[in-house]
């Protein structure tokens, strides 16, 4: 079917403009921009709204295998439709690992079967995730692993990171790693300071970060190894990443929402849907990285989704699981920034979809012709009240649940299908 979307303010984070406009799809792909409708296409007015290229979330749990009563790959991609997201970059650290070619490819099916959005697997950077014994990186790729990461796990050993990043630099393969110090962050729950000697919460500097990233980018200097930091959340991390970044390193380095939206005044009392890892960190801290992700220095924004269940939650603050769902709040969380005026619309989705599809090698994240049809049509003023039990995750731990909002998305199209709504209902329901 021939779509013409027309309309729209049209956010293209490739020339990071935004201004009125139309697109037409055609054959699951970006046809042309602002040209007259085809002769028989289905005409779509988009209203006036926001018409942007799917998010491509990186690092993203899912729960398969192992953990299917947190999330499935099912509520994962309904979760992902209701919030823009068009590709889940999914990590490994399921239980068991995806550490083999056979695992991988269970996630592969299991995704083509069930989930609405488009699946780009990683797989482990060492086996079991216990840092001692390299994955068979070579393999894995052929399966169609896009990157090889430990998760939060840092590899501890720097010989073995040395012989992972040297045989994956010989493939080009991108490694991603958790950049903290394991030793200073061991146990920690919160990042230290007064309000955390205040709370009694054990607590991790900020300069782990810094030593942690310090150390990885030293031996990708050796190896020359693509590497990619999974959150850079302080701001004494900065000056190394803009170092390396001067002497002409392969590097990335990305940063979660919830990092870039909150701080460590909103754990409260306790509050054990904030808790996360790395924990958050200082107003001061926060500015500084959305600073360095509005000029580039940080090139990547992610929900780092991460479900957990009731009984992992409800516990005290010390012993509850980190992390929180973030797929359908992504979105909304990062306007936020948009509102504030720190960052615009199309800065926003060169973070979010065209960045992390680029790092990856992969096609989507653009306007232009002949792209995917990946597309969120949104309404970026849309006020509401979060309630956590109306996400489609399986679990509802969001550190948002009840906060005041802004940005609903209205319709989103994977491959030029509408999967959300479903078809037959409104976009406004």
């Amino acid at each position: 079917m021939t779509l013409h979307i027309a309309n729209v303010r049209l956010i293209d984070p490739e020339a990071l403009t935004m201004a009125p406009g139309s697109l037409t799809v055609a054959g699951g792909r970006i046809a042309a921009r602002d040209a007259p409708p085809p002769a028989g296409a289905r005409i779509i007015d988009g209203g006036g709204l926001c018409l942007a290229p799917g998010i491509v979330d990186l690092g993203v749990k899912v729960g398969e295998p192992g953990e299917r009563h947190k999330e499935s790959f099912r509520t994962a991609g309904l979760a992902a439709a209701a919030g823009g997201v068009t590709t889940l970059v999914t990590r490994p650290d399921t239980r068991p690992p995806i550490d083999s070619p056979e695992a991988l490819e269970f996630v592969a099916r299991r995704a083509a079967e069930a989930s609405p959005v488009r699946i780009a697997p990683m797989a482990a950077l060492t086996r079991g995730r216990d840092g001692r014994e390299m994955v068979e990186i070579g393999l894995l790729r052929d399966a169609g692993a896009v990157a090889f990461t430990d998760g939060l796990r840092q590899v501890e050993s720097t010989r073995v990171l040395a012989r992972c990043l040297t045989y994956a630099a010989g493939l080009g393969a991108l490694v991603i790693g958790h950049p903290q110090d394991a030793g200073l962050s061991a146990g920690a729950a919160a990042t230290s300071g007064r309000f955390a000697s205040l709370r009694g919460l054990p607590a991790v500097a900020p300069m782990a970060e810094r030593i942690g990233l310090e150390r990885d980018l030293a031996l990708v200097a050796m190896t020359g190894a693509r590497y990619h930091a999974d959150q850079i959340t302080t701001a004494p991390a900065l000056p190394a990443l803009e170092r390396a970044r001067a002497e002409g390193l392969d590097i990335s380095a990305g940063v979660s929402i919830h990092h870039v939206t909150l701080n460590e005044f909103d754990l409260g009392d306790y509050r054990t849907f904030f808790k996360f890892t790395p924990p958050l960190r200082g107003e001061d801290d926060r500015q500084a990285v959305v600073a360095a992700l509005a000029e580039g220095l940080i090139d990547i924004l992610c929900s780092m989704h991460d479900p957990q269940d009731e009984e992992s939650k409800r516990l005290p603050f010390e012993e509850a699981a980190a992390g929180a769902v973030g797929l359908e709040t992504f979105l909304p969380a990062a306007l936020r920034l948009w509102h504030a005026g720190a960052l615009g619309l199309p800065q926003l989705f060169r973070a979010m979809a065209l960045n992390p599809a680029r790092r990856l090698g992969l096609p989507q994240g653009r306007l232009a012709a002949g792209a995917p049809a990946d597309l969120v049509l949104f309404d970026p003023d849309a006020p509401f009240l979060l309630d956590r039990f109306r996400l489609h995750s399986k679990a509802k731990n969001t550190p948002f649940d009840g906060a005041r909002m802004q940005g609903r998305v209205r319709a989103t199209w994977v491959g030029g299908r509408r999967v959300f709504p479903p078809e037959g209902r409104d976009a406004a329901a």
